[in-house]
């Protein structure tokens, strides 16, 4: 490895306020991270790594041919502008939520039943049907138009205008993940919040979502 890249592995793992000894014989979540600590519904959670070598994705994630659509493989850009990241930048902005930073949050855009079976630990579960509006840009009800709105009002920390739209100088840094790549649950959510003016350095998207995080054995936990 070069010297720079262990430079920056060690000062990632000083960002996430985790010991920088050397690998011990347990399964890490990377040479320099042993685990992170967030709390998730009020409880202490420790995202680890199982230390079962034999372990094997859970059976909601071992289909591969699920039908496009809507199921279709995601890009690597969910929106030019909006970043996507994967598992040690999610972990960092978890870890800074769990140091008292109420300007993030990270959200679990899948609908409850999914959410049931185990989610990424320091997420809020905002169903993607909730954020995402149909074709022509309307919701179906006045009730769903509303909860849109507190949504953004109430969870976003955005500021309604008086002559309509959104101020969004308040509004929180949302990283946004749903099932994986070709899940187009959160993908529609960034597309949706774009649409209304979110600025996009407060949008990041965990692409590989849940099947990625449970693919090398991060912590999950249910409701």
């Amino acid at each position: 490895m070069h010297a720079n890249s262990t430079l920056i592995l060690v000062a990632l793992a000083g960002a996430l306020g985790v010991a920088t000894a050397a690998p011990a014989a347990e399964n890490r979540i990377s040479p320099e991270i042993e685990s992170v600590t967030v709390t998730h519904q009020g409880e202490s959670v420790t995202i680890a790594r199982g230390h079962d070598r034999e372990a094997t994705l859970p059976e909601e994630f071992r289909k591969t041919d699920r039908g496009c659509p809507p199921f279709c493989v995601q890009p690597m850009v969910a929106v030019p502008g909006v970043e996507t990241i994967g598992e040690l930048e999610l972990l960092d902005y978890l870890r800074r939520i769990e140091q008292g930073d109420d300007s993030i949050l990270v959200v679990d855009s899948r609908t409850p039943d999914w959410v049931l079976r185990g989610t990424i630990p320091g997420s809020v579960n905002i169903p993607w049907n909730t954020i995402s509006r149909d074709n022509a840009g309307t919701f179906e009800t006045p009730t769903e138009a509303d909860t849109f709105r507190h949504v953004l009002a109430d969870t976003f920390a955005a500021e309604p205008l008086a002559e309509g739209g959104w101020d969004f100088g308040e509004a929180k840094t949302l990283v946004l993940f749903c099932n994986g790549i070709w899940c187009p649950q959160s993908t529609a959510n960034i597309k949706n919040l774009v649409e209304i003016g979110y600025p996009l350095h407060k949008l990041k998207w965990y692409r590989g979502g849940m099947q990625d995080w449970v693919s090398v054995g991060l912590t999950t936990v249910a409701p």
